[in-house]
């Protein structure tokens, strides 16, 4: 077997995959200095399909970072303000009632989306921390 093919038959260069992790940590450094191995580690927990915590004093670019990645790959990206008031249906979304059609329609919350920054969790009741983590559970 080609060093160069994996299992399912597709070809791929090493070097190539390489170059284009390299392009896109340059493309968010551009935007973020000194911030190297939170670059690092975003990049690897997006390619292992997980979750990053992100956690600094106020003012050291954690917004900026995750930002920069959506920018750099593309990609659609919102943010969630945790406040003691927020409920699950403001994370996950909700069912709401359209009296011209006379049905229901689902109105997606800021979960649908391919990074979601969730700021200051731990002020957000335990419920809406559930609704989170269950979403993040799903995919």
């Amino acid at each position: 077997m080609d060093p160069t093919t994996d299992n399912a038959g597709q070809t791929g260069d090493p070097g190539t995959a390489r170059d284009a992790l390299e392009a896109l940590r340059a493309e968010i450094a551009k935007a973020v200095v000194g911030q190297d191995a939170a670059v690092t580690g975003l990049v690897v927990a997006l390619l292992c399909r997980g979750h990053v915590l992100l956690e600094g004093v106020p003012g050291v670019a954690k917004t900026l970072l995750v930002r920069a990645l959506a920018s750099a790959l593309e990609l659609d990206t919102k943010r969630v303000q945790f406040t003691p008031d927020l409920m699950p249906s403001d994370v996950t979304g909700s069912l709401v009632y359209d009296t011209r059609s006379a049905a229901f329609s689902f109105q997606p919350g800021p979960v649908f989306t391919n990074l979601l920054l969730a700021d200051e969790i731990n002020r957000t009741p335990p419920k809406t921390q559930s609704s989170l983590l269950e979403a993040m559970e799903e995919r």
